[in-house]
């Protein structure tokens, strides 16, 4: 039987790859042995960072948690644990947000916070 080089299944499954390769600088996004190669990596890299993303995130909230606290001559640490001790169940993201858009309300929670760790 002989090889089909110019079918549709085989057209449509290299052109696929090359919308995939749409923006690829040079022959990665012309060429379709180079462009298989850097879509391959580009779909690894994709999958992986989506879950790098979530810690990424919790990262950032940390960082702006513990700049706000220091403000108010805590640390991020002994402000979490007095979190704990109050009975105050806000995540991170809700305390970045609030050390953000609400000052008054985040100070509100570190006085709460203070009363907890000194009880």
């Amino acid at each position: 039987m002989s090889r089909a080089v110019d079918g549709p299944k085989r057209k449509n499954r290299r052109i696929k790859i090359l919308k995939l390769a749409k923006g690829f600088k040079g022959r990665r996004g012309t060429n379709f042995k180079a462009a298989k190669d850097a879509v391959t990596k580009a779909l690894d890299h994709a999958y992986v960072d989506r879950r790098d993303k979530k810690g990424n995130f919790r990262s950032l909230w940390i960082a702006r948690i513990n700049a706000a606290v220091r403000e108010e001559g805590l640390t991020y640490s002994r402000f979490i644990s007095g979190l704990n001790k109050a009975g105050i169940t806000l995540d991170r993201k809700a305390l970045s947000n609030l050390a953000i858009e609400d000052p008054a309300a985040f100070k509100a929670v570190v006085e709460t916070v203070k009363k907890a760790l000194a009880a």
